[in-house]
């Protein structure tokens, strides 16, 4: 416990007052809302009109409707040099069918840029863009010879895009960018059918548990965690640098799958290699966290086991 009152402290020591949150209502963003107030900081939240149920009532949090569409009509409708760091999560299309929509994709990394500049000229010193851990698992997949990859690494590509568009540009324009590579996300709140999701509501529904041979490396980190990290890069993150958030613990997705049949629902039974792979594995390197903690502080503190205890509960008590 002692160590993690020292990490906390040191990410709490901030410099950061005032932040802009685009996709503020979303997963990720909502929780990283909340961890600002729960800092004292103000924050501008942006997102779709009406979008706005999952965030906290303060006085600290105010919302501006955005149209990802319009970005550059928001620099009239928000006061400039207020705001320290812009954090970046709107993007249509993250989960489900859309992640295979090329237009959308591509659309979605403009957008970014538009953001960017949004940032510059409302007087913003850096700019945090979430990024995905699919960027890396792209490249490998699309560029490694007699590889037929699959439809949802447009998604990845749409990502990878809005990287290397932003950081010429951020370079150009003289603000701070900084990637933020989420290996995977899952936690209260969460609604897509993403792999956490999917499996504990099999769980809860006493359905089949049939999975690949699942020894490709993964990693998996709690929301609540992923919003520390985000808090802490924002606030302390070097310009022009990249951060995985992660948990520290990658390894075989058959071990986490184990770890959550044991947590949730020991007496199941598990089914591997009945369900065909055709990603990439990824070397455990490519998720490290080192950079992350030494440049911010920040360690991830829930335990796999904890945090799918927690999304279960949370998934049953919305039936």
């Amino acid at each position: 416990m002692l160590i993690l009152r020292k990490i906390r402290c040191k990410i709490g020591v901030t410099t950061l007052k005032s932040v802009i949150i685009s996709g503020a209502n979303g997963f990720v963003g909502s929780w990283l809302v909340k961890e600002m107030v729960k800092n004292n900081i103000n924050v501008l939240a942006l997102d779709k009109e009406g979008c706005n149920n999952n965030l906290p009532e303060s006085p600290l949090v105010s919302f501006v409707p955005m149209d990802l569409a319009d970005v550059s009509m928001l620099g009239d409708k928000i006061k400039s040099n207020e705001y320290d760091v812009f954090y970046h999560f709107a993007w249509a299309g993250s989960a489900g069918e859309a992640r295979t929509d090329e237009n959308l994709q591509l659309k979605n990394a403009l957008w970014t840029a538009d953001c960017l500049r949004l940032a510059k000229e409302l007087g913003c010193k850096k700019f945090v863009c979430a990024g995905s851990i699919m960027e890396k698992e792209t490249l490998a997949a699309v560029y490694n010879a007699g590889n037929k990859p699959g439809m949802p690494y447009i998604y990845g590509a749409g990502k990878m895009i809005a990287h290397c568009i932003c950081k010429p540009i951020a370079a150009q324009i003289g603000i701070d960018l900084v990637w933020a590579y989420i290996t995977n996300a899952y936690g209260e709140g969460e609604i897509s059918p993403r792999f956490v999701n999917t499996t504990i509501r099999k769980i809860i529904n006493n359905e089949p548990l049939q999975f690949t041979s699942a020894t490709q490396n993964y990693d998996f980190v709690h929301v609540e965690d992923v919003a520390r990290a985000f808090y802490a890069i924002g606030d302390k993150g070097k310009g022009f640098c990249e951060y995985t958030i992660g948990s520290s613990n990658a390894r075989p997705l058959k071990e986490f799958i184990i770890e959550m049949q044991q947590a949730l629902a020991p007496e199941a039974e598990l089914v591997f290699g009945n369900v065909p792979f055709t990603g990439i594995n990824m070397p455990l390197s490519e998720f490290d966290t080192t950079a992350t903690e030494e440049d911010t502080g920040f360690k991830a503190e829930i335990s796999f086991a904890e945090g799918v205890r927690r999304t279960m509960e949370w998934l049953k008590s919305q039936g």
